[in-house]
């Protein structure tokens, strides 16, 4: 009963509105006409009053919002398509803004971003409108970034440590690992008190299905949300989904939780919205790229920060490249953007190097802020001795270990001990005190040196010392001598 009176309370509530609208010329709304249709946008004349990201209504078919607005027409991207259009259709302008819906019982589900749970079929019972874009927090609310934002992946955590509220980009060919490293900082941050979105774009709907049950058997999807955009969709959905996942992220943070954002991938992201420029007649750019494509990611990645009420949005922005080039448009931009970026090698993936960072080429520009003291102090003697080890093995991997100098030698020997300590195997993260104490030993006095050292010493001793048996010839001649 209790049920029944709260909907019936929430249904007069919206005859009110209604009505009230009514009684305000608020039900008044400019009307135009379909002009021009394509797959998924249509240009519609006759809205001269009419605002960027504005809710419309094509009688009834479909709805969609305000892409781009020219002297003689606006371009409206359509997210829903009920029945075929055709131009001459009535566009109504519906004089607000176009809003995505949330469940707050969305937690540990996979959704879309109008409030649906993909894998029951159905629309959460209890939603919120979302703004597609919230003004990006102001310079005088953000906090330093000094906490740090433990991955359990002992490269990046001693080496390229992360800090809540970093914007930190993985970037490298397909099939290196890119995911691989999100879902386990995922999985560390089990018991910690971060809330994870994990933002597919443009995936199958296989393998968000996998990720969703990794993080079910391993606990983790009790504080994660999976926002989903299939390859199957409009790319009009999939262009927003992760404007409208970082609307959630910016909901939670003022809450004053600390939220991990993954998007996976902004390479497909760049792709779509080309599509979606190329198909409204924006005049293209490099590579085909419409002339604003920095900023559509920039203004995305901006949101990521501490903030001074003790929130915090961290960042995961996924690029993968062709070649191992990470030169090319979108990852020049995305850098650019990043407080950093891990690198991943098809190189050393293929040689079982895994995860397979390519620890020259990554960095993160927080560094040693966010660490502690033990950490760093680790962290900056690994990090020293390891890039001076691969400076030297390409060059003598296949030569004879024999004709080096001992302390070549040596440093090749640590080296590849180092290279096997930072191995590690999937959802299996480490805590700081395994990883100090795995690499302990660069500390130490190294004894292998010390022991070639003391036998090259004895040897020398040995080749100096004169010989018992010519020490007693020379006595006897000695004796000779004094007799005559």
């Amino acid at each position: 009963m209790k049920g029944m009176y709260k909907m019936n309370e929430k249904f007069n509530d919206k005859v009110d509105e209604a009505i009230k609208d009514i009684e305000d010329n608020k039900n008044v709304y400019a009307t135009g006409r379909v002009i021009k249709v394509n797959r998924y946008n249509v240009e519609v004349t006759g809205l001269n009053d009419i605002s960027f990201y504005e809710a419309v209504d094509i009688t009834g078919k479909a709805s969609g919002y305000v892409m781009g607005i020219y002297p003689n027409k606006v371009i409206v991207s359509l997210v829903e398509i009920q029945e075929e259009i055709v131009p001459g259709d009535i566009v109504y302008a519906l004089k607000k803004e176009f809003k995505c819906q949330f469940s707050p019982d969305s937690i540990g589900k996979v959704i879309d971003i109008f409030g649906n749970d993909l894998i029951a079929g159905k629309k959460f019972e209890k939603t919120v409108d979302v703004r597609i874009e919230n003004k990006t927090t102001p310079i005088m609310d953000r906090a330093k970034v000094e906490r740090e934002f433990l991955t359990g992946i002992t490269g990046i955590d001693l080496m390229y440590p992360i800090g809540k509220g970093q914007r930190q980009l993985i970037i490298g060919d397909k099939k290196t690992g890119k995911s691989q490293i999100v879902l386990d900082a995922i999985v560390n941050q089990k018991g910690k008190k971060v809330l994870c979105i994990y933002v597919a774009i443009g995936k199958t709907k296989k393998e968000v299905k996998d990720i969703y049950y990794e993080l079910t058997k391993r606990g983790a999807a009790s504080y994660t949300i999976i926002v989903a955009s299939f390859n199957d969709e409009l790319p009009t959905r999939t262009y927003l989904t992760p404007y409208v996942a970082t609307s959630i992220a910016e909901s939670f943070m003022m809450k004053k939780y600390d939220v991990l954002v993954v998007f996976d991938d902004l390479k497909k992201h760049a792709d779509v919205y080309r599509e979606i420029s190329l198909m409204s007649k924006k005049t293209p750019g490099r590579d085909a790229y419409p002339s604003d494509i920095f900023y559509t990611h920039s203004r995305l990645l901006e949101k990521g920060a501490q903030h001074i009420n003790g929130g915090s949005i961290t960042m995961f922005p996924l690029v993968e490249t062709k070649s191992s080039d990470i030169t090319d448009y979108i990852s020049t931009n995305i850098i650019s953007i990043c407080d950093g970026q891990i690198v991943l090698s098809s190189k050393n993936f293929a040689r079982g190097e895994k995860p397979a960072i390519d620890y020259g080429l990554s960095v993160s520009r927080l560094g040693g802020n966010v660490q502690t003291d033990d950490m760093k102090k680790v962290g900056s003697k690994l990090r020293r001795e390891l890039l001076s080890y691969l400076e030297v093995r390409d060059v003598y991997e296949l030569a004879n270990i024999d004709e080096m100098s001992k302390e070549l030698q040596q440093k090749l020997r640590n080296g590849k001990v180092m290279l096997d300590k930072l191995k590690q195997y999937k959802f299996s993260p480490r805590s700081k005190e395994e990883m100090k104490a795995d690499f302990q030993f660069i500390f130490e006095d190294n004894v292998v040196e010390k022991k070639d050292e003391q036998d090259e010493k004895n040897d020398n001793d040995k080749d100096n010392k004169p010989d018992a048996k010519d020490n007693n010839n020379e006595d006897k001649k000695q004796e000779k001598l004094g007799d005559k």
